[in-house]
């Protein structure tokens, strides 16, 4: 994927859901890995000639992994005119050090989520972006589906009551494999810590299962994404008609 492509599908999806508006400070989470390395290039490209003005920051929640460096992550953001700000916290020792938790994700996750939503706060911003794309959309909703029996996804903004921030993905339209292109032709500096439970979810169980779906009926990801996001789910917001001259 080019980047002229993935600055259209991040407009797009700003655009359908008016995701960003006149005088907005946003933080993207920064993991490390391709997917919120290719949203800092979307944003800081795009707030370049976006219509409404806004700021971004970026910001990494070191989770204590081994040989976690981000040096090469903040210098790309010195690149691209982002401020960077590096989060430390002893959350991979406490889950899996300590705990020795079994299914380490959901608790990583809310540790994880509230360190970032406490630094986005400090920093005084009104926003965050996070780097989910067409397929995660389309995995949540399957895991939601088969095992919680709901037919959910994640909405493409979210007001979360408690901190008063606006969650936003303006990756949903890109598909993983454009993000791995992309990845590649960038040369992104992807931080290469393993998580001990990378291979192991919910999630890769479901992964592996659309991967099988798609490939014995080529195009069907595109059609249970249309679905998805035609069909209205609770709180979602309504798209805004995209008129033609």
């Amino acid at each position: 994927m080019k980047i002229q492509k993935l600055y259209s599908h991040c407009r797009h999806a700003i655009d359908t859901y008016n995701m960003i508006n006149e005088g907005d400070k946003i933080a993207i989470g920064i993991s490390g890995g391709k997917d919120s390395l290719t949203l800092l290039y979307a944003l800081a490209g795009i707030r370049t000639f976006y219509p409404k003005n806004f700021d971004i920051i970026a910001i990494t929640i070191d989770l204590g992994f081994p040989n976690f460096e981000t040096d090469k992550v903040k210098e790309l953001c010195g690149e691209l005119n982002v401020p960077y700000y590096v989060v430390k916290t002893d959350i991979y020792n406490i889950i899996f050090e300590s705990r020795k938790e079994q299914n380490p994700c959901s608790l990583c996750a809310k540790m994880r989520k509230g360190a970032l939503n406490n630094e986005i706060l400090r920093l005084g911003c009104n926003k965050i972006a996070y780097a989910h794309h067409k397929d995660d959309l389309i995995e949540t909703f399957f895991m939601s589906l088969i095992f919680e029996g709901r037919i959910n996804t994640f909405s493409p903004v979210t007001y979360l009551d408690k901190t008063k921030l606006t969650l936003i993905r303006p990756l949903m339209f890109c598909e993983e494999g454009e993000i791995k292109a992309f990845e590649r032709n960038m040369s992104l500096p992807v931080i290469k810590a393993k998580c001990p439970a990378d291979g192991y979810t919910k999630r890769e169980y479901v992964k592996q299962h659309i991967l099988s779906l798609e490939k014995e009926n080529p195009r069907c990801k595109d059609r249970i994404f249309s679905a998805i996001i035609n069909f209205n789910l609770p709180d979602w917001p309504q798209p805004i008609p995209r008129y033609k001259n």
